[in-house]
């Protein structure tokens, strides 16, 4: 017996009739005594047609009930696919994320899992039943309805694997793997069949959209392996574990992202003393909003005046802006900008730790390719430039050609 968890995304479950081939394949996939949880996305663009009903209606943000909104794309998912499954003549129940023993704190749209209980779970386990999860909700402790963010399914999924302490969580989306770079972006993307949670936590995180950041940490936590595979095909995608156990460690590079969700804020103008920057980023964090690539210089030097540069995810900006110009009451900043026409490109790989000359290399593509660095931030796998956002493909394919040679 093994317990198995398979996510499917969005695509893969996009009509009436891919909802069936995903029913066929696990049904074909099943060993007669393992017990298996499917926990699947909202169907196609239902996310993405659900938030511009709610912006018909407003264009403020109303966490709770955009929250409310959402979740209702995955329900008629879990619903159809279990009514797949009975029609193909095996047992199966629907469960909501918080039907599913899901708790999460209350920060609306952006929830962090704070507790699984597979109770329920392991009763329809031994009903029998296969068991189809909402992926990217739960609930909080007063019953309040939340979603985990944009990729929250493949929390869900491994968070659920861990809960259950699985045997296998696979990953099934519209490509057969993780490359080195976007395939739609870089046509000579290299498939990789293994890399390591650290460098995929930080592709995810610097904008590879294949795997949520999230869903990583807990992988890793837990020590839980991801099969990242394609719904279309039969054949092995990329693993996410610890270490290396065949050739891909000769790679120093392993892969090259980009970001275009990328907004950078200049603070001009700002007194250099103590506090200054623990009071601009604890109100920020303290509003959700999470910050990266800061860089502080020195204005003037005699004065005492410094410069500060950050980047925030687009969707933050209105709410950044209303508490920056806040501060600026508050602390009379000389100038404040906010430029949502740029983008970052990073390369990642932990082979780059005792491999001097990476960041030389990264910033010579990018001079050859006559593109602009205007923020550099630097991690001990990765180099992350910020670049107008016109450049990208161009920036991507160079860097790109200069750590995968054809």
């Amino acid at each position: 017996m093994a317990v198995i968890v398979k996510k499917f995304g969005g695509s893969s479950v996009a009509t009436p009739d891919k909802i069936m081939a995903v029913a066929r394949r696990v049904l074909r996939e099943k060993k007669p005594d393992d017990k298996i949880v499917v926990v699947v996305s909202a169907m196609g663009d239902t996310t993405d047609d659900l938030i511009s009903l709610a912006k018909a209606i407003t264009d403020k943000t109303y966490g709770r009930e955009m929250d409310m909104l959402l979740a209702t794309g995955e329900q008629v998912s879990i619903a159809l696919l279990a009514m797949a499954f009975v029609e193909l003549g095996h047992e199966a129940v629907s469960m909501t994320g918080f039907q599913a023993g899901f708790t999460t704190n209350e920060m609306f749209n952006k929830a962090k899992i704070t507790g699984i209980n597979t109770d329920r779970i392991w009763e329809e386990f031994n009903a029998g039943k296969i068991v189809v999860v909402a992926g990217f909700q739960g609930l909080t402790q007063r019953g309040d309805i939340t979603t985990l963010g944009r990729g929250g399914s493949d929390t869900t999924a491994v968070a659920v694997a861990a809960g259950l302490k699985a045997d296998h969580c696979e990953i099934y989306t519209d490509v057969d793997g993780i490359y080195s770079s976007d395939p739609r972006v870089v046509p000579d993307a290299r498939r990789m069949k293994e890399i390591t949670y650290n460098e995929m936590l930080e592709m995810a995180r610097l904008g590879a959209g294949v795997m949520h950041p999230r869903s990583v940490e807990l992988g890793k936590h837990y020590g839980m392996p991801i099969h990242v595979r394609s719904t279309f095909t039969n054949e092995p995608g990329t693993f996410i574990r610890e270490e290396y156990t065949m050739e891909e460690k000769e790679f120093v590079i392993r892969g090259v992202t980009h970001d275009t969700n990328v907004a950078k804020i200049a603070v001009l103008g700002v007194p250099d003393q103590p506090g200054i920057a623990y009071k601009i980023f604890s109100t920020l964090a303290a509003a959700n909003i999470d910050v990266d690539m800061i860089v502080q210089s020195v204005r003037v030097m005699d004065k005492h005046i410094i410069d500060m540069v950050f980047t925030i995810a687009q969707g933050d900006v209105p709410q950044a802006k209303k508490i920056m110009e806040k501060l600026n009451s508050q602390m009379d900043f000389s100038g404040l900008k906010i430029e949502e026409n740029v983008a970052k490109v990073s390369v990642v790989g932990a082979g780059m730790l005792g491999n001097p000359g990476i960041a030389a290399a990264t910033f010579g593509a990018l001079a050859d390719a006559g593109i602009n660095i205007e923020v550099i931030s630097t991690s001990e796998i990765s180099i992350s430039c910020l670049i107008d956002s016109s450049k990208v493909k161009e920036a991507v394919n160079a860097i790109h050609s200069r750590f995968f040679p054809a």
